[in-house]
């Protein structure tokens, strides 16, 4: 990794440049960087600390080893050279057309650049015209199919952009930022190989433009394609690395580039939140609350990532808390989808799922390629058995992004709630493809295999195993695999899957009629086996219930002392009810 101090300053010039041009998101993911770099102890004021108090103790928990600044064996970065700006060129147009962009007045910026030739003024141009076609675009999918309809309306803009960002490429006129829009363009039109190429000309000309590195991750949608780029060694290749590994579903490669540059960037909030992202895939839902918990007290306005922090909330059942959440972004900013969602799974927790759907429709409404709040929608709509509508919400996920393994789950399930099992099985397969290592998906594909259509019952075995060795949290796999073992006439592996099961009941301190019914087969199994001492123990526990379950434990116990030889005789009397 560079030095902390030469990160300092790229970033600091890059913010201005990229504010410059309007690339407000890309400034604004650059200054959180910024802030994120710890700063030099012999420099601490209050003023230059007061958004890193209490950073370090998430640092410190959740990092595997202390990681210094000095770059790993082998790896050294590349200095790339600064940007020199042509503001003489077109400044006073350029101010001009800036402020009608700022106010949305794409068309109108566009037109006072018309006649400027400066690099920086035709890419303002050319973006100021990329997203009036863009916002003419949403306007007639309301007009033609409603907020949330689909529609062939495209970006008029987009083929004479392309024919003049070519043009200009051709000719070598084209700066980075140029390259940038003329690879989205591409991407828009369908052109993927040549804007994936595009878009590497331009990160490794102008490589603190995150915009265009998140641009090129949406085209790398496998581990080949991702190593086939030709990447400039900078350090913010680290940063395009570890957000890529996540998406391809490679999270620890993941967590381990996000730990390697918190050697510099210690104390980025956006880091803490991609560490949580990654763990909450991992299903580590304690470690992902942590995490929250800790960001909001650094950023309590904070609204990004909190829909993923409320996920966590809803599936640990936390009501307080995510109500307390759900108040706390309704009072900074209700209108964001990531607030509607929110609201959203606070209603649901509270079973008012009507409310809920309306909460994940306003989100949709705000953004329509949401991919959270279709998936949740759709969940909602399975809790209030409309199948139809269920199945309409994932597809329309899964047409933003095939990838989402929740939404493949969500089709799966509800065309086994329409008795369907076949098509069921198509869709856990394809979740389960692209999440191998959730124990539900692979649980739900042996209940598939189980039902009356298919009774693929060694199909199902298989499919419970996975999920054993998944860190099957729910319990459920291990219960299953021994009630098959001895359905298909298999005593020794029932109870050996029976055994299993009990140890882990014990480790949880859990009680139940699965207890009941491992124990009662066990103690019957040992009893066959003439291993009484164990049978004995078995029996002795169901002694402690109160059901049938304590007769038949009695009648076990009596039927052993008169077959036993040898061995000292029990009185079950002397056990008290």
């Amino acid at each position: 990794m560079n030095s902390k101090e030469s990160c300092r300053s790229e970033l600091r010039i890059a913010i201005r440049q990229l504010s410059d041009r309007c690339l407000y998101t890309a400034s604004k993911w650059a200054a959180e960087q910024l802030m994120g770099i710890e700063q030099d102890p012999a420099n601490f004021t209050p003023s230059n600390t007061r958004f890193q108090w209490g950073s370090s103790s998430i640092r410190r928990r959740f990092r595997t080893n202390e990681i210094t600044s000095t770059p790993i064996a082998g790896v050294s970065y590349v200095s790339t050279p600064v940007m020199e700006e042509d503001d003489a060129v077109d400044g006073d147009f350029y101010l001009l057309a800036k402020s009608y962009f700022d106010c949305q007045e794409y068309r109108r910026a566009a037109h006072v650049l018309r006649d400027q030739t400066g690099k920086k003024s035709v890419f303002l141009r050319s973006y100021a015209l990329y997203l009036a076609g863009e916002k003419r675009k949403e306007e007639e999918v309301i007009e033609l199919e409603g907020p949330l309809g689909k529609s062939d309306s495209v970006n008029c803009e987009l083929v004479s952009l392309e024919r003049e960002l070519s043009t200009l490429r051709k000719n070598g006129s084209i700066d980075p930022f140029g390259l940038y829009l003329y690879g989205l363009v591409l991407k828009e039109k369908g052109s993927e190989n040549v804007a994936r190429t595009v878009l590497v000309e331009s990160v490794n000309s102008y490589p603190w433009n995150w915009n265009a590195w998140s641009e090129l991750q949406s085209l790398c949608t496998t581990i080949d394609t991702l190593n086939s780029l030709n990447l400039n060694n900078h350090w913010m290749k680290d940063f395009f690395l570890a957000s890529a590994y996540q998406e391809i579903r490679m999270h620890s490669e993941s967590l381990a580039k996000y730990e390697y540059l918190q050697g510099t960037f210690g104390y980025s909030n956006y880091i803490q939140a991609q560490i949580a992202k990654a763990q909450y895939s991992l299903r580590e839902f304690q470690q992902v609350e942590t995490i929250f918990e800790e960001l909001l007290r650094n950023d309590p306005y904070r609204v990004e990532d909190m829909d993923m922090y409320s996920n966590v909330l809803y599936a640990n059942e936390c009501s307080s808390a995510l109500s307390y959440l759900a108040h706390r972004v309704f009072m900074t900013d209700k209108y964001r989808p990531e607030s509607c969602c929110i609201i959203g799974n606070y209603y649901s927790l509270k079973g008012q799922h009507e409310k809920s759907v309306m909460y994940f429709r306003r989100a949709l409404k705000l953004n329509k390629n949401y991919l959270s709040a279709w998936t949740l929608m759709g969940h909602e709509y399975i809790e209030m058995k409309n199948t139809p509508a269920a199945v309409d919400a994932y597809r329309q996920a899964i047409d933003i992004n095939q990838c989402d393994y929740r939404a493949w789950y969500g089709l799966g399930q509800a065309y086994e709630m329409m008795g369907m099992p076949f098509y069921a099985l198509h869709y856990f397969r394809k979740s389960v493809f692209l999440q191998p290592n959730d124990s539900r998906l692979w649980i739900s594909m042996a209940h598939c295999y189980e039902t009356d259509q298919l009774h693929m019952l060694e199909e199902a075995i298989k499919c419970y195993r996975r999920a054993a060795n998944c860190n099957d949290r729910e319990a459920i796999a291990l219960h299953q695999l021994a009630k098959l073992q001895y359905e298909l006439g298999r005593p020794e592996e029932a109870a050996f899957y029976y055994k299993k099961d009990l140890e882990r009941m014990e480790a949880e301190e859990r009680e139940g009629p699965n207890m009941v019914e491992a124990l009662l087969y066990l103690a019957t199994y040992c009893k066959s086996q003439k291993r009484f001492e164990e049978a004995e123990v078995y029996c002795t526990r169901l002694l402690d219930f109160t059901g049938p379950e304590k007769e038949t434990a009695k009648s076990l116990l009596q039927g052993m002392r008169t077959t036993q030889s040898g061995f000292p005789l029990m009185d079950v009397e002397h056990f008290s009810p």
